[in-house]
């Protein structure tokens, strides 16, 4: 197996261990303010290298989902939101993409992209994912300020400690 399969493999693991054991019964905003829930495990499809085969990402992304869901007891809503977020990734990368473009073979880090784009980019994937997952939660657009406020402070704390994680674990691949 080559270092980038036991690079992801390990830091699959790691990272939903870290999301079911430690974050998902953390509340941060107390009863009265439930509305801050820390998502990590979605860096796992923003890590992964920018050539992987879209119907891999898209497994990918299911199985990770499934895994989480598993944990959560939510059936599906990790899926949906993981599958929906590797299915836009090709397109944002494309957005994103420097003009000397990608060496296709890298992973899309902070040490091959430069801290800026990387930031950047983990914020827009992180935002669609969370939109994705709170609107597909509450089922219904009727309640967006609802889907917006979990939205937004999901977003600023789940930023804040994925970007801990990658400057801690400084992954390369």
């Amino acid at each position: 197996m080559s270092s980038l399969i036991l690079n992801n493999i390990f830091r699959f693991v790691v990272l939903v261990l870290i999301q079911v054991l430690l974050l998902k019964d953390l509340e941060l905003g107390g009863t009265n303010f439930n509305y801050i829930q820390v998502y990590v495990y979605p860096v796992l499809l923003f890590l992964l290298p920018v050539n992987i085969n879209r119907s891999y990402l898209l497994l990918y992304g299911f199985f990770l989902g499934l895994v989480i869901d598993m944990f959560y007891g939510s059936p599906g809503m990790h899926a949906s939101a993981c599958v929906f977020v590797a299915y836009v990734r090709q397109v944002i990368l494309r957005g994103l993409e420097p003009r000397g473009g990608y060496n296709e073979s890298y992973s899309p880090t902070k040490y091959r992209m430069g801290v800026t784009w990387f930031l950047r980019y983990m914020a827009i994937m992180l935002g669609i994912h969370l939109f994705f997952f709170f609107s597909v939660e509450a089922f219904s657009f009727a309640y967006l300020q609802s889907i917006l406020l979990k939205t937004i402070s999901s977003f600023i704390i789940s930023f804040i400690v994925i970007g801990i994680y990658v400057f801690i674990s400084n992954p390369k691949d």
